[in-house]
């Protein structure tokens, strides 16, 4: 049992992690193949810090993975299955709203 809670307490880490906006944004960009902190914020349009800031916390915590190619740090998905749960979740999502928008229509009509 001890070892399912501290499974439980890992899952509820990355979910705290893939719970901003911005990082988000981040894995979705990084799903089409490794970028530079550079690269990402020319195409993210945020400050070098900022960005910098949220690669660093998915790093530690394992969501994302470095390679280091002379003076730059390529940044990358650590593992398939993140992208995977991503796009499940946004499934789930795009269901719900349009579940809602048929209600309101039928409500309103």
């Amino acid at each position: 049992m001890k070892k399912q809670k501290t499974l439980y307490e890992l899952q509820a880490e990355i979910c705290k992690v893939l719970a901003s906006p911005k990082r988000i944004e981040i894995l979705n960009v990084l799903k089409d193949g490794e970028k530079t902190v550079s690269e990402l914020v020319e195409i993210l349009g945020v400050p070098k810090a900022n960005v910098s800031q949220h690669l660093a916390i998915m790093r530690h915590k394992g969501v994302l993975k470095t390679r280091r190619k002379g003076v730059n740090i390529y940044y990358s998905i650590s593992h398939a299955k993140i992208i995977e749960a991503c796009t499940l979740m946004r499934e789930v999502l795009n269901e719900q709203l349009k579940e809602k928008s048929k209600y309101i229509e039928l409500v309103s009509g």
